[in-house]
């Protein structure tokens, strides 16, 4: 809408914060500023997608809800919000809606700064930096790490209070009071110093109120019962994960089998890794294909935040994947909300970089299911069929394109039941043929999504149990791993692509991080390991043997750097408008980092050595 409200200069002038302003630079403003229309109900920003642009209000009524905190502010005619205004912590939590017809002045922060430093009468009216952030949050590449920090951070730090505990014979009445008197969103269930459930105002607001419950029932008829908790001493990305992953807010923190106290994600909220939770709790409500694509979106700027806080490529690799994992289970729910419950138990599995928490923004997808042996195909062919089309073409409209070797659920080889997949790892591990060998790297890599885990889990078991015992076939696994060196030439030095599209660059995916994912991969089927993460399935092989400590730490310090690198470069490309891609070129690089690349070539080529030893391919 483009009409513009009347008398809009006399208004700034009258206003308390613009009327400060000499009458020339009112006008600068008004010419660089757009005037918005807008009407009940509209949406202003999403919650981590502010622009960066300041909103004065000029006529109406504007709502920030806040989900996570259950709250709403409102803001009235000749209040303003957005950049110095509104904190980053609430740009990332906040979703903009109008609440009546409204009239809006949108100022962009270019012009904002260009005010400030003309009429310097107006610095004290904008509390916050013009992007949003507090002093000390990351706002460049060479930002604080403050989001580090938490990350390596024990839960028991973040226990602001004792528990809050009640009896799960309490009425619902007595929790609300509660909650009230001692400012908290939550109470745990206690009996016999035994945690029993957990009650948060949510479950008042949607379990109670909305289904007009009685205020004098027993609490225990609306708790959640023995919730998920986790040990004082986890690391509160543990935490970030679980939220994320089940869509929960609150997770009581224990100290053996003693309550310590309760983490919520309002305790994270100054972290930008947090927004994590909120994005998948977006994922959670959506209830169409369209909205999930436009939730899709803003995980290229979950991982800028990641790694302009310094992440380690780690835990960006987590959170990221938890993302996908929690797409691919809305799709799911979706389609069988379409399609009908499934006739069978089946089980979603990740293969590939997402079955081993490894993604990034950029990313393809591998994925497969195993179906109860009741699966009967001219029954119960056409259901699964639909259902692994719809959630695969989902995927793919999210972002995740289908992959080129179609090792996708939607692929009917990849879509069997369990004595079917048990023929196949058979086949694999006895005849490795070089098509059993590619299918390796992708297959052995497996972790439940959604569904009967305990499919997945049976043949992972089997399968672990035989590897270790076959040498012949881990010989021709490691020749086949060998095959993929690190660009180091003869005098150790970093080659670089000689021709092509990406001439010049270093492939960081193929020639750097997948040899490291092979090697934790051999490591893994060499010692029967149910570990699927690379860096885990390394320091697990450690534990066992299966190559010294320091190996062991070397690589996986490898492994780190080179995947950081490969997420700053992404992030880069982001910033400037491109497509993430694999292909550094090391004028990206300082003479440090240079260093550190080429001494993480040679640690992948010294263990590659070292295995080429023990499985030699004479043996084969």
């Amino acid at each position: 809408m483009s009409s513009t409200p009347p008398d809009l200069l006399d208004s700034l002038a009258q206003h308390r914060v613009w009327g400060l302003l000499s009458a020339s630079a009112r006008q600068d403003l008004l010419a660089q500023s757009q005037a918005l229309n807008l009407r009940t109900g509209d949406v202003v920003a999403a919650a981590g997608q502010w622009p960066a642009h300041l909103w004065l209000i000029l006529q109406g009524r504007v709502d920030l809800d806040d989900p996570e905190l259950a709250q709403t502010h409102t803001l009235l005619a000749g209040e303003s919000f957005g950049a110095g205004m509104t904190p980053w912590n609430l740009q990332q939590s906040c979703h903009v809606r109008c609440t009546e017809d409204t009239h809006l002045l949108q100022v962009p922060e270019t012009c904002l700064q260009g005010l400030l430093n003309r009429e310097p009468a107006l610095t004290p009216f904008l509390p916050v930096p013009l992007d949003g952030r507090q002093p000390g949050s990351p706002a460049t590449a060479r930002a604080s790490g403050s989001d580090t920090h938490l990350l390596g951070m024990r839960l028991q730090n973040l226990i602001k209070h004792p528990p809050i505990t009640l009896p799960p014979q309490a009425s619902v009445l007595e929790v609300a009071r509660t909650m009230r008197e001692r400012g908290v969103s939550s109470v745990m269930l206690v009996e016999q110093d035994q945690l029993l459930g957990l009650v948060t105002d949510r479950d008042l607001r949607n379990r109670v109120v909305a289904e007009g419950l009685s205020l004098s029932r027993p609490v225990a008829d609306i708790a959640t019962r023995n919730p998920m908790t986790l040990d004082q001493r986890s690391p509160a990305f543990e935490a970030l994960l679980l939220m994320a992953r089940h869509n929960i807010h609150h997770v009581p923190v224990m100290d053996g089998q003693r309550i310590a106290g309760m983490v919520t994600a309002t305790d994270l909220t100054q972290q930008q890794s947090t927004s994590a939770v909120y994005l998948a709790g977006d994922i959670h409500r959506q209830n169409t294909l369209d909205g999930l694509v436009a939730i899709s979106q803003r995980v290229k700027a979950l991982q800028q935040t990641l790694s302009l806080a310094h992440t380690s490529a780690y835990n960006t690799g987590h959170v990221i994947t938890t993302i996908t994992d929690a797409l691919t289970r809305r799709l799911i729910q979706l389609a069988e909300a379409e399609l009908g419950p499934p006739p069978v138990d089946y089980v979603w599995v990740a293969a590939g970089s997402q079955g081993r928490c490894e993604q990034t923004a950029k990313s393809d997808q591998d994925n497969c299911m195993v179906i109860d042996d009741a699966y009967d195909p001219a029954v119960h062919g056409d259901y699964f069929k639909a259902l692994a089309r719809q959630v695969c073409d989902g995927l793919a409209a999210c972002g995740y394109v289908h992959c080129p070797g179609e090792m996708m659920a939607m692929t009917d080889q990849w879509r069997q039941p369990l004595r079917t997949w048990r023929q196949y790892f058979q086949h694999w591990i006895h005849v490795p043929d070089p098509k059993a060998l590619m299918l390796t790297t992708v297959f052995f890599d497996l972790r439940a999504v959604h569904g009967q885990h305990d499919l997945l889990q049976t043949l992972r078991q089997e399968v672990l149990a035989r590897t270790p015992k076959h040498s012949l076939f881990l010989a021709h696994v490691v020749n086949n791993a060998l095959k993929q060196r690190p660009p180091l030439n003869l005098f150790g030095q970093i080659s670089l692509i000689r021709s092509g599209e990406h001439a010049g660059t270093v492939d960081l995916k193929h020639q750097a991080i997948a040899p490291i994912v092979d090697l934790g991969r051999i490591y893994a089927l060499a010692a029967g390991l149910h570990e699927v993460n690379t860096s885990d399935r390394i320091e697990k092989a450690a534990q066992l043997s299966e190559l010294s400590e320091q190996g062991s730490r070397d690589l996986c310090d490898a492994l780190e750097f080179v995947s950081n690198q490969r997420i700053t470069h992404q992030t880069q490309r982001m910033q400037q408008g491109l497509p993430p891609d694999n292909y550094l070129h090391l004028r990206e690089l300082s003479n440090f980092e240079r260093g550190h690349l080429r001494d993480a070539f040679s640690i992948i080529q010294s263990l590659q050595h070292v295995l080429g030893q023990r499985y030699p391919s004479g043996q084969i």
